[in-house]
């Protein structure tokens, strides 16, 4: 029995953890996302502040995994190159170890603190105040899992399963490697193990050696989410993982044979025997940053060699089988796969919209009319293949389905009708005629074009997933949406009152793009309408009934 409940205290206490780090990370993203995506994607012009933009993001979001992410995206944006990627995540690296040696610093007493300041921020009404009170919270109950981990651990001492499972670790330290790289991989998360590794190495239950070889499968393992996360995607995103992953691997390999070494080294240095994982954890990623730094050119190139660029797809659909119109569960789940890919082709558009206007590159604009064409077959497609379904032999529910896959396939495709004869139109009168926004002007449009991307990815979650509180969310953006194009046509006018010329100039394309992009949120937002009217919290009008 007392086995039993340490191990649910164990548990429970690396749950926390895991929760905590969750909360953290988003909560920066809820309070700081646009900023820390606009620094990492600009601070890629050399490799130092390539290497410091990977830590400053990992250190923020706790996840480096997150870091990964967004980096690869921004590889296949062409926002970051290649070479400066793999800078970015060996900075990534070294951020996720250094923040396990802040926390291993003795301050979980700040837990009490930091939960109650974080309570009381997520009250306020501000979204960004909210998302950082999140993130204190979710920095509060990390600290508070680090003391129930030492509670948990500590009676471990005299278990002799837990003895004998470590002794056999000892002896075969490769299967030790991959145990905890197993641990890192299925938790999403190295910082989350090298903390557990602290826990035990501070309780005396492990060896300096096996400390050490455990930390170098959490930093393998943590290398995989990444790799998983961008296997559907695009070669340029895939070559960004699969190469830390490498480097990764590559550094474990070396560091095996010679682990008993370095535990004697870390040993000599002037800090506690009870810091050890956290010290391994840093020396390494540091020792790894320095040897890999100067091959990153050539890691890019390898890495271009051994993942070439795809053929691209046929424009066909990919999943409506007619097949499995005889079974409408199927049939539903198939159109579904093919309306995210609609999505897909919708978030391509505005990126490359989005990118010829940051950059004034007509060239990103040359596929956007080919991409509706094909968005626009891909809808009528998906229209004709779901009116097969007929009404006989459907289920109430796979009848609604049926017509919120429609409706959002069809809200899908009037966004790439906005995209192509709105927006592609507005930039490529940009470009032509040289115009420059002000400074204010392109930063407030800037935003918001990151904005409806992002808020495109939420809805492509809300409709395969119908999750309540995410469509609740993405209610509360559309007012959000609203609230910015208002300020910035306000700003506008304020701006052309001043009788600023770059103001001036670019009145019309500014009130333009603005409308254009509010109106491909509201569509955006549209996914959200049948799950709110479904808990019957969708209002048919927003005109406010007179009172008699």
């Amino acid at each position: 029995m007392d086995s039993t409940i340490i191990m649910i205290n164990l548990f429970g206490a690396v749950a926390l953890l895991l929760f905590g780090l969750a909360q953290i990370k988003d909560g920066v993203s809820r309070a700081f996302g646009a900023r820390l995506r606009t620094g990492l994607a600009t601070g890629t012009r050399g490799s130092l502040r390539s290497f410091l933009s990977g830590l400053v993001a990992t250190v923020a979001l706790q996840s480096s995994t997150a870091t990964a992410l967004m980096t690869a995206s921004f590889v296949e944006r062409d926002l970051i190159k290649p070479r400066m990627a793999q800078i970015v995540l060996l900075g990534a690296n070294v951020g996720t170890a250094i923040t396990a040696w802040i926390v291993a610093t003795g301050i979980e007493w700040l837990s009490p603190l930091l939960i109650l300041s974080g309570i009381v921020l997520y009250r306020s009404r501000s979204s960004t105040r909210q998302g950082g009170g999140a993130a204190l919270i979710g920095i509060g109950l990390m600290l508070l899992s680090l003391h129930l981990l030492s509670l948990a651990t500590e009676p471990m001492r005299a278990s002799p399963a837990l003895a004998a499972f470590i002794g056999l670790l000892d002896g075969a330290l490769p299967v030790a490697l991959l145990f905890s790289a197993a641990l890192a991989f299925v938790s999403s998360s190295s910082l989350a193990v090298v903390v557990l590794i602290l826990s035990l190495a501070s309780a005396g239950l492990i060896s300096a050696e096996l400390v050490i070889v455990l930390v170098l499968g959490a930093n393998l393992g943590g290398a995989i989410p990444p790799v998983v996360a961008t296997m559907s995607g695009p070669a340029s995103a895939r070559r960004v993982t699969l190469g830390n992953l490498a480097v990764r691997t590559l550094g474990c390999l070396i560091a095996l044979p010679l682990a008993g070494y370095g535990a004697e080294i870390i040993e000599m240095l002037p800090f506690g025997p009870s810091k050890l994982p956290v010290d391994a954890h840093l020396l390494f990623n540091l020792l790894l940053a320095a040897l890999a730094w100067p091959f990153s050119r050539s890691l890019a190139a390898l890495m271009t060699r051994l993942v070439p660029d795809q053929a691209e797809p046929d424009t066909a659909p990919k999943y409506l089988d007619a097949h499995e119109l005889s079974t409408p569960v199927i049939a539903l789940a198939s159109a579904t796969r093919e309306v995210l890919g609609i999505g897909d082709l919708i978030e391509r558009m505005l990126i490359r919209v989005s990118e010829a206007f940051e950059r004034n590159d007509a060239s990103k604009l040359a596929e956007i009319t080919a991409l509706e064409e094909r968005v626009d077959r891909l809808q009528q497609a998906v229209k004709v293949y779901l009116s097969k379904l007929g009404r006989e032999g459907l289920s109430d529910e796979n009848a609604r389905r049926s017509i919120v896959v429609i409706d959002y396939a069809i809200n899908l495709e009037h966004m790439g009708d906005i995209i192509e004869k709105g927006l592609l139109e507005q930039v490529r009168k940009k470009i032509a005629l040289g115009l420059r926004f002000s400074d204010d002007g392109h930063q407030e449009l800037r935003k918001l074009f990151d904005l409806t991307i992002d808020n495109l990815h939420v809805a492509q979650t809300i409709f395969v997933t119908r999750d309540f509180n995410l469509a609740r969310q993405m209610m509360e953006i559309k007012v959000e949406v609203r609230r910015m194009e208002k300020q910035s046509a306000e700003r506008h006018l304020e701006r052309l009152r001043d009788g600023r010329t770059d103001s001036l100039q670019t009145s019309s394309l500014h009130l333009d793009m603005l409308r254009d992009l509010k109106r491909i949120n509201a569509h955006i937002v549209s996914v959200a309408h049948p799950i709110m009217d479904e808990n019957g919290l969708l209002i048919e009008s927003r005109v406010r009934t007179a009172v008699e």
